[in-house]
């Protein structure tokens, strides 16, 4: 009973960090997306490409930005699994 509880216990951080980790990027995206939309809306520009070129510039410019925060807190996350997969199955 013990095995199937760090399991799940895993399983929600894991579930949890995807989030932490993705949030950002998906925000960002949204946001251009919308800007982007509001634009073609209002001028009347139907360009596919025109969406893709921002998201592109802006979801880069952010994991220049936040890349070194979210890599350590991906490390962190997973030396602290290691160590719970270690310490919680005896």
């Amino acid at each position: 009973m013990n095995e199937i509880g760090l399991i799940l216990r895993l399983l929600n951080e894991t579930l949890i960090q995807t989030a932490i980790l993705s949030l950002p990027f998906l925000i960002t995206s949204l946001l251009v997306g919308l800007i982007i939309s509001i634009f073609q809306a209002t001028t009347s520009i139907q360009e596919q490409t025109l969406t893709f070129v921002p998201k592109f510039i802006a979801i880069g410019l952010l994991l220049f930005i936040l890349g070194p925060i979210l890599i350590r807190i991906f490390t962190d996350f997973t030396l602290r699994l290691f160590d719970l997969m270690v310490t919680g199955i005896k």
